[in-house]
């Protein structure tokens, strides 16, 4: 069913808030700050980009722009840029009048065929506000510059080396087939402190796909590296059944990439996102 914008803030912040209930290695969450900042930084940018995210009358691209600038007013740095990139098609698709009795999958493609060239110029002026690396180093489509596609082939542009970029082109394949199925896990039932479905989703993401983010920060190198570390992690915490060990070990990794620097924060966003299609679709539910 068609959700309300209410309820579609109140989902999205729900999935941020899980996200850094997680002791996610080398993020920020509740357990430890990292890179100069704090969760409260990430939960004051989901705060003001909530009601942004969840605005039935903006077409996608004006609530990725208007999110951007109200999270740069409100913390004053690019705190969650990949997140609303990839909150905004699913908040359209569950806020649609004809999603009633359809599948938020289906719904999401549908709001991603129809996006125009609007959204696109909308897009490309929050992804140069916020200054990231990735889509604005192209060769072709600079987001410092009008765009002259639609927003799906410039993202399927940058597909090949941002999975954040790789959602708009592929219908957000790895939400739905990685993330959802993480966090439904039959081992992720127990609600262990920092260590339940949120970093589930996480190291579903981290140990497969080497990050985005260290990737355009550190070289392929640095991000297979911290790809493999994740990859052990999560066989580590698959054998260690103690709650308060497992905490241990996902917050050791942790301090460990916080002191190189290394930030796996395309993974982060990617667990946002698989947590607001969980409450999405469970609100449709209810």
């Amino acid at each position: 069913m068609s959700l309300p914008p209410d309820r579609i803030a109140a989902a999205f912040l729900a999935a941020c808030r899980a996200e850094l209930d997680a002791a996610k290695p080398g993020n920020v969450h509740r357990f430890a700050g990292g890179h100069g900042m704090h969760a409260d930084t990430f939960e004051a940018a989901a705060r003001a980009t909530a009601p942004w995210i969840a605005r039935h009358d903006l077409g996608v691209g004006a609530r990725i722009l208007g999110a951007t600038r109200a999270s740069w007013e409100a913390v004053g740095l690019n705190a969650n840029l990949g997140i609303v990139l990839l909150c905004a098609p699913l908040a359209a698709a569950a806020g649609r009048p004809e999603a009633g009795g359809r599948d938020l999958r289906e719904a999401v493609a549908d709001v991603l065929a129809r996006l125009d060239a609007q959204d696109a110029q909308d897009t490309f002026s929050a992804i140069a506000l916020a200054t990231p690396g990735g889509l604005g180093e192209a060769a072709e489509q600079d987001v410092r510059s009008p765009p002259t596609i639609g927003l799906v082939e410039a993202m399927r542009l940058a597909a090949d080396r941002d999975l954040v970029a790789r959602q708009y082109a592929d219908g957000f394949r790895e939400i739905f087939e990685i993330g959802l199925p993480a966090l439904a896990a039959p081992d992720t039932a127990v609600q262990a402190p920092g260590t339940g479905p949120a970093l589930a989703a996480y190291l579903a993401f981290a140990s497969v796909f080497p990050d985005s983010h260290l990737q355009r920060k550190y070289g392929l190198e640095v991000a297979e590296t911290v790809r493999r570390q994740m990859a052990d992690l999560a066989g580590d915490l698959a054998r260690t059944p103690d709650p308060d060990a497992r905490l241990a070990l996902a917050l050791r990794l942790d301090a460990a990439l916080k002191r190189d620097g290394r930030n796996p924060g395309t993974s982060a966003d990617l667990t946002v996102a698989s947590l607001f299609v969980q409450n999405l679709a469970e609100a449709q539910r209810e």
